[in-house]
């Protein structure tokens, strides 16, 4: 992604986009905030400017800011998903490369957050890669850093984020973005159909964190160190 160019976070005004945002606000990356709204937009980058005095976010709908970059992010609950992918079908153009942060969770429809919902594509990722327009890339990350502990920006990190797509290049690319902030290391963890593991980690994770009152993370142990995406 061009250095002047901002991230966008299409549904950055929910807990997980808005926590992503401050932390790559306070790492001095640029931002643009997408919401349905977008005074909930504006009121979003407002916070975030406070929080980090000085940061470049800007509040925009989604589709707009869905053309801001090379890289968009879809920060939304798996029961907004379909809608906003059909919604940014005139937004997304080939080329880009869109990271799924989609949980198909079964609190989507009244269930438990503790249980996952089954996905006839496979897995939530998989499903926006079959929606997304001819040409767009999907990668699927950012699936098991808690909202809360991103929130916190007191909370330093120390978190592997899984990253699942089926170019090697292109994770790397999404990749850099999840490393500018300070505690996540970013792992390859294969072929997007990985995803559907990957995605299946964040019920067990809130079980867990449910039982312990704690945020806990993924850390994978024994990986060479340096930089893997070189």
């Amino acid at each position: 992604m061009a250095p002047d160019q901002p991230i966008p976070i299409v549904g950055g005004t929910g807990a997980l986009g808005a926590g992503l945002a401050l932390r790559w606000a306070r790492a001095g990356a640029a931002i643009a905030i997408g919401s349905r709204s977008t005074e909930r937009a504006e009121e979003a980058a407002a916070r975030i400017r406070e929080a980090a005095p000085g940061a470049a976010v800007e509040g925009l709908v989604n589709e707009d800011a869905a053309r801001r970059a090379e890289i968009v992010f879809l920060t939304v609950p798996f029961r907004a998903q379909s809608e906003n992918l059909n919604n940014l079908r005139e937004a997304l153009r080939p080329g880009q490369i869109l990271v799924d942060c989609t949980v198909p969770l079964a609190a989507a429809v009244s269930g438990r957050a503790t249980r996952s919902l089954g996905v006839w594509q496979g897995s939530a990722a998989q499903q926006a890669q079959e929606m997304v327009p001819e040409g767009v890339t999907v990668v699927a990350a950012l699936h098991t850093v808690g909202a809360p502990t991103l929130a916190d920006a007191d909370l330093e990190l120390d978190e592997d984020v899984l990253v699942c797509g089926d170019r090697k290049a292109d994770k790397a690319r999404v990749a850099r973005l999840i490393e500018l902030i300070p505690g996540l290391r970013a792992v390859n963890a294969g072929p997007l159909e990985t995803a559907r593991i990957v995605e299946q980690l964040t019920p067990l994770l809130i079980s867990v964190n449910s039982r312990y009152k704690a945020h806990a993370g993924i850390r994978l142990t024994g990986l060479p160190e340096g930089d893997h995406w070189a």
